[in-house]
């Protein structure tokens, strides 16, 4: 039988409910019978004790909030008695020891993938095309246009024959224009980014972009790159090659650089840019895949759309699934510096030495200075979807969305724009939105992205495909057209977080060898936002 509420953490004074829960309704937790006075929705949380105005509230075993008036035993937590509240950290306090789990059913364990001269590996084969600057989308829209409608021949959809069938009154037969789709080239992909950057804002705006596009580049799902600049913009061709030889001093990729003001007509760069750019793809396409150890594997670790079950469910799986590739000898990006309000210290704890430490602890610093100089907070940062699914506070959505970062030493603390250079498990300065994030770790050098929500979030990468994962399976069943991985089972007591994250990890190896595709990568939900940091000029 189902278990109606849990408790996370030893030291939590608030229970979870598992399912819907009504006022008078008798739980028991740790053998303390407790009566309901609230109705109390599955993923609220509930008082397991009396708490006084100004009591510390404690979930997943940290400080995740104080009651902003008297709160009763049984009663549910909401936004009207509970206020954000977080640790204050200052240092590392103790160095924390780390036993890896078992992976003796994985050690020997391939994945087929595109090998680089640089000894990284990619779980796919891109080419990819982008603009430095914004006045250039066009330019790749046009292209991409081109490019798509030349290399793939695609089955119209289910919305385009609705459609077509409206237009023509009911009258056409829709089966007439279906055909089979084909790929002109097997082996390589065509993506094309755009962007809102590259001008009109801080210097400081384009070269972070800079950093960005080159970590692209380098990243090991990217064959080459075709290169649009219009040659009077902030972001100069010459900070993107500066940018690309500080990741990648000795870097053998293509990449073809245009520039439209130097080349005058836009037909006679189009003209130039498609002849080239085919020649690289036919290269590119020659390259297949090729037996790769697991540690070659670097995942980022993403949530958005989370719900109350997300930090006992979904994002434990990632967790689990992140030790094991670390123990593996793999990679794993921990983002999203707001949702990691409140748990700094045991963070600061796991790094492996005091500049890690120092240096995470200025990045969030400084990041909570500048929302605070902006008249907000990391306070403020649950959405209306997260506070209506039990996520009241930071702290609280905080202390669940840190669990997707398991429990293994943190080797290395990077800001924007830094390409990882360490396996095992790196923090990654981005903020919370969900693109902005998933766009840097892939920018970092992810070729891997698992991506838990609880709500449903509909997103995907141009180059690195993104695994989601639900939190609950309504929302697997609801919207099994984006859901890859359904953690359900695990608040339905059926599955542990162990067993799913087994089930995680051969998916992982699936996709990664393009044995299986990945709902986003089927969808082709390309989404890419750089994060601005600064003000517009």
């Amino acid at each position: 039988m189902q278990k109606k509420v849990i408790k996370v953490h030893p030291k939590d004074n608030v229970a979870v409910a598992l399912v819907n829960l009504n006022v008078g309704n008798n739980i028991k937790v740790n053998q303390q019978d407790i009566k309901l006075i609230t109705n109390v929705k599955a993923k609220h949380k509930i008082a397991l004790t009396e708490l006084n105005t100004g009591d510390r509230i404690i979930m997943y075993g940290v400080l995740v909030g104080k009651a902003s008036c008297f709160i009763a035993k049984g009663e549910v937590l909401t936004t009207e008695n509970v206020k954000h509240e977080s640790e204050k950290v200052t240092k590392k306090t103790a160095t924390t020891t780390w036993v890896h789990p078992n992976i003796e059913k994985w050690k020997d364990k391939k994945f087929m993938g595109y090998h680089r001269e640089d000894g990284q590996v990619g779980t796919a084969n891109v080419w990819l095309f982008f603009p430095l600057v914004f006045c250039e989308n066009r330019n790749i829209e046009l292209l991409k246009d081109i490019f798509e409608k030349e290399l793939l021949v695609q089955t119209p959809s289910n919305h385009r024959m609705l459609l077509r069938s409206l237009v023509n009154e009911g009258s056409h037969n829709p089966s007439a224009d279906i055909h089979k789709s084909t790929n002109v080239f097997n082996n390589v992909e065509v993506k094309f980014i755009t962007h809102p950057g590259g001008c009109g804002g801080i210097r400081q705006d384009s070269e972070s972009l800079a950093k960005l596009l080159a970590g692209y580049v380098n990243n090991p799902n990217v064959a080459g790159a075709t290169v649009l600049s219009l040659g009077c913009q902030n972001l100069q061709i010459d900070i993107f090659n500066k940018a690309l030889k500080t990741i990648s001093p000795n870097n053998k990729k293509p990449v073809l650089i245009y520039e439209q003001q130097q080349m005058g007509t836009v037909d006679t760069m189009i003209t130039a840019i498609i002849k080239h750019s085919f020649e690289a793809i036919k290269t590119a396409n020659k390259i297949e895949r090729k037996p790769a150890p697991l540690s070659k594997l670097t995942i980022g670790l993403e949530c958005g759309g989370s719900d109350g079950f997300s930090g006992i469910s979904a994002n434990p799986t990632l967790g689990y699934t992140s030790d094991l590739l670390v123990a593996l000898g793999g990679t794993a990006i921990l983002a999203e510096f707001p949702e990691l309000c409140g748990v700094e210290q045991e963070l600061v704890n796991r790094c492996v030495d005091e500049d890690k430490a120092t240096k995470f602890l200025d990045l969030m610093k400084a990041f909570e200075k500048s929302v605070v100089d902006a008249g907000s907070g990391f306070d403020m940062n649950p959405s209306p979807g997260n506070i209506k699914d039990g996520l009241i506070t930071d702290a609280m959505k905080s202390a669940g969305a840190a669990k997707k970062g398991g429990t293994s030493p943190i080797v290395d603390v990077l800001d924007y724009g830094e390409y990882v250079r360490t396996a095992g498990l790196n923090l990654l300065c981005t903020p919370g939105n969900d693109v902005e994030s998933t766009t840097a770790m892939v920018g970092s050098g992810a070729n891997v992205v698992l991506f838990t929500t609880g709500l449903g979030t509909p997103t995907g990468n141009p180059i690195t495909p993104v695994i989601k994962v639900s939190s609950n399976s309504e929302l697997a069943t609801k919207m099994s057209d984006i859901i890859d991985i359904d953690t359900g089972d695990i608040i339905s007591g059926k599955r542990s977080i162990e067993e799913m994250s087994e089930i995680m990890l051969q998916q992982i190896i699936d996709i990664a060898s393009g044995t299986t595709k990945s709902k986003a990568s089927v969808l082709n939900q390309d989404d890419f936002i750089p994060w601005k940091r600064g003000v517009s000029l």
